[in-house]
């Protein structure tokens, strides 16, 4: 999908589409998003109530779980059509949506308390700019996910015509060393606070399988002998603010 504005990252565009979201349709998709939903619930736990910028989250797939829960979700695109499969949230008044540059953030400094983006971090090439700038308008936690380079991402390249036989489209994407990503976070005033690898084997696996208890089996049994904390992705990685460097006046 072609982006329409002229802003330097724009992948949100494609996950925000109905094709992206087609990728999770079905009995198998809907059990990936409940384990992602699961987990994204646990790590906020400490923060009932808070106001959450969702970077990216045209996609859906986190703002009616987290607005039915009492979070004041604020979800930002690239473009107005980001915010098609939010539409019916927006339009009872359960979710704001907004349209800017990701690189440039129209809030202030430590505007909202939570700062989530799933869904993106692997498309966008500035991505140090890019976690700064979450960094930047959060004011107690950052949460991201990331396919690592731990797991069978590592030779994605090599699967990719079969990832894309199989889930109709897709898109190549980059993979990451926690530790990459933690040095960005550091320089920024924050400090690892929780990781979560959400699968041990890869999703399109999953998808061929088609099965959610035959997968919620295997992903439990890789769970179990330490397999997924070690290999698993994508990594939910949530980051907190260090107050020792940084307090509110």
């Amino acid at each position: 999908m072609s982006a329409l504005v002229d802003f330097p990252e724009t992948a949100d565009i494609e996950t925000s589409s109905e094709d992206y979201a087609r990728r999770f349709s079905g009995k198998i998709g809907d059990w990936l998003l409940q384990v992602q939903e699961r987990a994204t619930l646990d790590l906020l736990a400490p923060y009932p109530n808070a106001r959450i910028l969702d970077v990216g989250g045209g996609h859906g797939q986190l703002a009616e779980p987290l607005t039915r829960r009492g979070y004041r979700v604020t979800v930002f695109g690239s473009d107005a059509g980001c915010k098609r499969q939010i539409a019916q949230l927006c339009d009872r008044g359960e979710c704001d949506f907004q349209v800017g540059n990701i690189l440039d953030l129209p809030y202030g400094d430590r505007a909202f308390d939570i700062v989530i983006s799933y869904r993106l971090l692997a498309h966008v090439k500035q991505w140090q700019k890019f976690l700064t700038e979450l960094s930047r308008v959060a004011d107690r936690a950052v949460i991201i996910d990331y396919p690592s380079l731990k797991s069978i991402n590592a030779i994605a390249p090599y699967l990719f015509q079969l990832k894309r036989k199989i889930e109709g489209n897709t898109r190549p994407f980059a993979c990451f060393q926690e530790t990459d990503l933690l040095e960005i976070f550091q320089a920024c005033g924050f400090e690892f606070g929780d990781r979560y690898p959400q699968f041990c084997l890869p999703m399109v696996i999953h998808r061929s399988a088609n099965s959610p208890r035959v997968c919620a089996t295997l992903e439990q049994l890789c769970r179990q002998v330490g397999l997924t904390d070690r290999f698993g992705s994508p990594v939910l990685l949530k980051l907190t603010r260090s107050q020792h460097k940084f307090s509110r006046s």
